[in-house]
């Protein structure tokens, strides 16, 4: 496997810091129509509240947080890309030859791989700093093949 295989489809969602989620959704509704994806809102008790396009194409997180203070970036926290779960595990076999690290310096493996209960997901840096994430919806496929 060569590392030109692997490509992301699409940018999943992009995390957005904001004092109250459920305010920032209405904002979001009404001037973009974005809407609460039912499904993934008991994420919310201790992580973001996710909105979407119609066609689920396009993806906000919402987290609790203010929009400034001690982050380096006020408007975006994490860029992440959607995968399909064989994507999600091409990008895993990747690691072995491709050295990428997480935000804290360490060498990014399988084991970094975060159970969402309906998402994987693994975070990791560029060289720059900046924090990306890619991520599969193909909850059980992962799964079964991980």
């Amino acid at each position: 496997m060569t590392p030109s295989t692997f490509q992301v489809q699409q940018i999943d969602h992009v995390e957005l810091f904001v004092p109250d989620q459920y305010e920032a959704a209405k904002w979001y509704a009404e001037v973009l129509g974005l809407h609460i994806i039912p499904e993934f809102e008991f994420w919310a008790s201790n992580g973001p509240l996710m909105l979407t396009t119609a066609s689920h194409g396009t993806k906000l997180a919402l987290f609790q947080g203010e929009p400034k203070g001690s982050r380096p970036t006020a408007g975006h926290h994490r860029v992440a890309f959607a995968v399909a779960g064989p994507g999600f595990l091409q990008f895993l076999a990747r690691l072995d030859e491709v050295v990428v690290y997480n935000q804290h310096n360490k060498r990014l493996t399988r084991q970094h791989v975060v159970d969402h209960d309906l998402a994987w997901s693994i975070y990791f840096c560029d060289p720059y700093g900046h924090l990306y994430e890619i991520t599969t919806y193909d909850y059980d496929f992962v799964r079964r093949n991980i």
